[in-house]
């Protein structure tokens, strides 16, 4: 078997001794985005193209050495990071960041998967079109790591998930074999849907190295509203209500709740949070329009007109520009990180069918108030796709890593627990990485995770790829 100075020795022929990375800092690839783990790698190997990704996934496997793929290493759950062994390579895809081609009649775009996605959502806008994936991280994260996880974000109610805008891809197998799937069809009856198999794995059966996605026409107009609500009952009503006024047309509806907005408002008073007085929840919405600008107010206004009629809102103000329309996003964006400011807290990505989140949040903050005195609830999050950012915050004054130490899981066996009941999933949006991997078993079926394995040792005998993530051999 290949040795370690054999296998390091072949990976700098494969890339150049520049992009095979041994010695000094290391953290921004060996540590995760929450600095909640600090692994070690043999080494990070940077390559250029997918022959280069080929070679090296020969290599490793001649040597029996697992490989990490990592994009921007954003993610939340732990799973683009090596262990602490230092036996693992770590394959960073960030040299590999081209928009290869747009297809104007075919509305899709190809791009390799170390492309930022805001790099992307700028170049489909720059030729006319909408590449609507959005996500906090957006000016980070990769469009590999965004498959890899199907990560969701704020317009999943109107475009679905990464899943659903992605026709093809490009993959390098666990044997080093380039399987060239980037047809851009969008029919394609002829066996099993390796694209879906592949997003959404997490890098354990193979590393995706370019996409072909779906792109959509500009809308005419995009609007924008901020509106307060009694209650997450009231949220689902109004939710309702944008669904008859606006169809299609809805893009976005994101919950949040007081106390993080509150967050917001402390550790970023310059953002000018809307804090309206006796709301509990408020709520941003967004209508995407194909017609005219003026459409579009009129839809928001006979919607909110009903909403107050109906009493599911309290006040709102619709955004009267662009910027004004940034501003009030980026108030949302910002919660995780005003709550990171507050401290250390334990994350949960939760999905529950709409209709049964408003029963899962009374019942799970009882729950947990009445376990943990006076634990602090950050909820916010994808209404309009059931999914919640249920993340849980020390009480006040007390000492946040020493709560995160003592008390995460007992936070997320209750969490948890409650989410089965009502019939939810553990991880929406963020994926299982190593955070969640000892979890998975008591929240999914047998059955699931034994064709999940067997899936796993079909593609990847020598368990090289990723091992230690979303489920164990």
């Amino acid at each position: 078997m290949t040795t370690q100075p054999e296998l390091l020795d072949t990976l700098r022929q494969i890339t150049g001794s520049p992009h095979v990375l041994c010695d000094g800092d290391l953290s921004a690839y060996t540590q995760d985005w929450r600095k909640r783990a600090q692994g070690k790698a043999l080494a990070v190997v940077r390559p250029a193209s997918v022959q280069e990704v080929a070679a090296i996934v020969k290599a490793c496997a001649d040597a029996g050495t697992s490989l990490v793929p990592q994009g921007g290493n954003t993610g939340l759950a732990v799973g683009s990071v090596p262990d602490e062994s230092g036996t693992q390579v770590v394959l960073s895809l960030q040299r590999m960041n081209v928009v290869r081609a747009i297809d104007a009649a075919n509305l899709t775009v190809t791009v390799e998967a170390g492309c930022v996605l805001q790099n992307l959502q700028q170049a489909a806008e720059k030729a006319g079109f909408l590449f609507p994936l959005s996500l906090a991280a957006e000016g980070s994260c990769t469009i590999g790591g965004n498959l890899a996880s199907n990560a969701g974000g704020t317009q999943v109610l109107r475009y679905g998930n990464a899943r659903d805008l992605c026709l093809g891809l490009e993959v390098v197998n666990a044997q080093g074999e380039i399987w060239h799937g980037l047809s851009g069809l969008r029919k394609d009856n002829t066996g099993y849907d390796l694209t879906d198999l592949f997003v959404g794995s997490e890098g354990t059966l193979g590393i995706i190295t370019a996409a072909t996605l779906k792109l959509y026409p500009q809308p005419a107009a995009r609007l924008t509203a901020w509106a307060a609500l009694p209650s997450m009952d009231a949220a689902v009503t109004l939710l309702g209500l944008a669904h008859q006024h606006l169809g299609a047309g809805l893009t976005g509806f994101e919950v949040m709740g007081q106390f993080a907005l509150s967050l917001v408002d402390k550790h970023f008073p310059q953002l000018r949070v809307p804090l309206f007085k006796d709301a509990s929840w408020c709520v941003l919405l967004e209508n995407s329009d194909h017609e005219s600008e003026a459409h579009a107010r009129s839809q928001f206004e006979r919607l909110l007109e009903t909403a107050f009629e109906n009493g599911c809102v309290s006040d709102a103000v619709v955004a009267e520009s662009i910027a004004q329309a940034h501003q009030l996003w980026h108030i949302r964006e910002s919660i995780p990180l005003a709550q990171a400011e507050e401290g250390l807290n334990i994350k949960h990505d939760i999905s529950i069918a709409v209709s049964r989140i408003p029963e899962f949040v009374k019942t799970t903050d009882a729950l947990l108030q009445q376990n943990i005195a006076g634990v602090r609830l950050v909820n916010f999050g994808h209404l309009g796709d059931g999914n919640l950012h249920y993340n849980v915050q020390a009480p006040e004054g007390s000492d946040a890593k020493a709560f995160l130490r003592d008390r995460e899981d007992e936070v997320n066996t209750l969490v948890y627990d409650s989410v089965a009941r009502f019939d939810g999933s553990i991880s929406a949006e963020h994926g299982v990485g190593s955070l969640k991997t000892d979890k998975l078993p008591a929240y999914k079926s047998p059955v699931a995770l034994s064709m999940m394995r067997a899936i796993k040792l079909g593609l990847d005998p020598q368990n090289i790829m990723n091992p230690g993530r979303i489920v164990k051999l």
